[in-house]
């Protein structure tokens, strides 16, 4: 990692409020090029705490743009951090609140303010970029959509989209972490003596989302998540630079935005987790993101050709096969780009499960293969958004796939490279109306190790479209097909293909009611892999990128402190009761890291997510998560804490969402304050 000792332009950095139409101040930080001529603007707007919780990553980021020549600045969403406003529900830094929502649509008419104001300063020149990731990144989108004039270019990294419901995997974890994150005070070195008041009106108002979230499914998608993009891509006329990694499940959302944008667009798709491309964090290898970036805005907000319209419509990371492992320091590979996406390169090969892939079950005269697996199968999936962390991907997939039937193909006699989705169209029988399919493609080694590609997850309801349920009729033999998670990845000559079908994914996919599996025929069913021709890289340029350059160091390790025991805890555990048939899945996603900010602010953040279940039983399912953030000044006295936590749990017509708010000042207990709501599974 590079830190340059000096720029083109030396910087300033300045905290002030942006005043909104309805009088809300708006906590920002803009970093400026010491220049008399106005430049553009760089706007990362997103419901966090600027002081604070992104407050290194900002650092790393906005002085750097600032000394290449732009404004860059870092605001505040109402009711967040140190800015004024009370959040309205479903709105936060992990939710992704989606369009058409109350929150949504305030979050961006205050877009829409921020960037007038920012615009109208004398030291802007009146153009404007927008950038952000996750749910930063799926914001601005969503303000770029409304096509305010100033907004000439859209970098989004790791945009969150739609996944299957209800609410995706971790909607429990995600509920808590904004739950903390909403009730969370203003910090008083920042807004002074009026930091209570403002806390107090916070704390009245705020509520969890988990309650809104199952709503919203029920009544506008039931097999949809309350968050992603959302934004209506016809009406985004800026330039966008879409950026994901193969770890991170937003992949799908940047292969949809180049393929579905009429503004110009480009995809850069890398090994990485949910983490902007120059982290440094596993999986690697790391680019000089900020450097790619500056090319892009160069281009469009100072009219400087440098070539990114000259680059292909999608650059990739072809992942190459590794042994199995939850982290990989660096993923070896290669890129590859894309002149178009789709590409003529991809041609789609299809395995029949009877002809080409063979099951290892016993013989048998029936047609259909009968899949009924344990209600703890997925219990080896790995994290649903991988961050970096070293427990975040699927270890050996061998256990689960002993759960699962599989079909395997011959050992291949030649390299086999996959870039896109894989499909599957299965011919299935079930005897009940609910039901749902996991399907997981594997590479197998030839020592018998199981390394996971790619997966997906069909509700059975869901299976006309995931806007409306239709269920089953039991007995009834139809075809389905569905899309497992698009990816790039080189099977090795010797490596067998492998499709694991199981009929639950827990904690992935809520188990459904009332099954016990389905019928699979494998002749009249297939998989469809995207594979790209061994020549598509002839005549090519390579792709080469910089090293990573940053404006700051990044931050030290955080402070792991110990159990009972004094020793670290784990970051992902996995437990069984062997007597009572009961599995329960153990993370603790940030284990007590403590951080010291400038300014004497010293922010403390623990955090557990449990996962359980009884392997015979659908309704036995909860997941269940907390968290807890501390804020300290010492040198003022300042001590405050939030707890929460977020349980969600099953029946067979109903979830029950629990959620629970706990704030501590100087020790003492100031709020306590508890919510339950019941839902109709959709």
């Amino acid at each position: 990692m590079q830190h340059p000792s000096s720029y083109p332009y030396q910087v300033a950095r300045e905290d002030l409020r942006i005043p909104l139409p309805d009088g809300t101040e708006l906590a920002a930080r803009i970093w400026r090029p010491v220049t008399d001529v106005p430049v553009p603007v760089l706007l990362e707007y997103l419901a966090d705490r600027l002081s604070d919780s992104t407050a290194q990553r900002d650092a790393q980021r906005h002085p750097w743009y600032a000394g290449h020549g732009y404004a860059s600045v870092r605001v505040d969403a109402r009711g967040h951090g140190n800015s004024g406003g009370l959040p309205a529900a479903g709105s936060g830094p992990r939710s992704g609140t989606r369009s058409g929502t109350p929150s949504a649509a305030q979050e961006q008419a205050d877009g829409v303010a921020v960037l007038g104001w920012l615009t109208a300063q004398s030291w802007c020149n009146g153009r404007a970029g927008l950038f952000g990731i996750g749910p930063g990144g799926a914001g601005s989108l969503r303000i770029a959509a409304l096509a305010p004039a100033a907004v000439q270019a859209v970098v989004v990294v790791c945009p969150d989209d739609d996944l299957p419901g209800p609410g995706g995997p971790d909607l429990p974890a995600r509920a808590a972490a904004l739950l903390a994150a909403v009730a969370s005070p203003p910090d008083p070195g920042y807004v002074g003596d009026d930091w209570r008041r403002g806390w107090l009106e916070r704390l009245a108002a705020v509520e969890p989302v988990l309650p809104h979230a199952l709503s919203q499914l029920n009544q506008q998608h039931p097999h949809r998540h309350p968050g992603g993009v959302g934004a209506d891509h016809d009406a985004v006329e800026a330039a966008v630079l879409a950026v994901g990694g193969w770890a991170d499940p937003a992949r799908d959302t940047v292969l949809r935005l180049v393929a579905g944008l009429k503004a110009p667009v480009r995809g850069l798709i890398g090994p990485w987790a949910r983490q902007y491309p120059d982290a440094g964090l596993p999986p690697g290898p790391a680019i000089g993101f900020l450097q790619e970036t500056l090319r892009w805005w160069d281009h469009w907000l100072k009219g400087i050709d440098t070539g990114v319209l000259r680059e292909p419509a999608l650059r990739s990371w072809m992942n190459c096969s590794v042994p199995p492992a939850t982290g990989y320091a660096n993923r070896p590979g290669r890129w590859i780009g894309e002149d178009d996406w789709p590409s003529p390169d991809v041609r789609e090969i299809h395995y029949g499960l009877a002809d080409s892939l063979r099951t290892a079950g016993t013989p048998s005269d029936e047609r259909f293969v009968e899949v009924r697996s344990p209600q703890h199968t997925g219990i080896d999936a790995g994290r649903p958004r991988p961050l970096g962390h070293p427990a975040d991907l699927p270890p050996d997939q061998r256990e689960e796939d002993g759960r699962s039937v599989c079909f395997d193909a011959a050992p291949l006699p030649e390299r086999l490279e996959l870039l896109g989705h894989v499909g599957v169209r299965l011919r299935l029988r079930s005897d009940a109306p609910r039901g749902q399919v996991a399907a997981r493609l594997c590479d197998v080694a030839p020592d018998g190790s199981s390394t996971l590609v790619t997966r997906g997850i069909l509700d059975l309801a869901a299976r006309h479209g995931r806007d409306r349920a239709v269920p089953w009729t039991p007995g009834d033999v139809e075809d389905v097909a569905f899309e497992l998670a698009a990816i790039a990845h080189a099977f090795p000559p010797g490596h067998r293909i492998r499709l694991a079908l199981s009929s639950a994914y827990w904690p992935w996919a809520w188990p459904q009611p009332g099954t016990s599996g389905f019928g699979v025929d494998p002749g009249n069913s297939v998989l469809t892999l995207p594979v790209r021709g061994p020549a598509a890289d002839t005549g090519r340029p390579a792709i080469t990128f910089d090293e990573p350059e940053q404006a700051a160091p990044p931050p030290p390790p955080p402070v792991h402190h110990g159990g009972p025991d004094g020793a670290a805890r784990a970051g992902h555990l996995v437990v069984r009761d062997v007597a009572a048939g009961v599995w329960r899945v153990e993370i603790d996603p940030e284990p007590e890291p403590v951080h010291s900010h400038p300014g004497g602010l010293v922010r403390t953040e623990q955090a557990r997510e449990t996962y359980r279940i009884q392997q015979d039983d659908p309704l036995s399912a909860v997941a269940r998560a907390e968290r807890t953030v501390r804020f300290q000044r010492p040198d003022q006295g300042w001590d405050v804490t939030v707890r929460t936590s977020s349980e969600l749990a099953c029946e067979a017509g109903h979830f029950t969402a629990v959620s629970r708010l706990t704030a501590w000042e100087g020790g003492a207990v100031l709020l306590e304050r508890d919510w339950e709501h019941r839902a109709p599974r959709p």
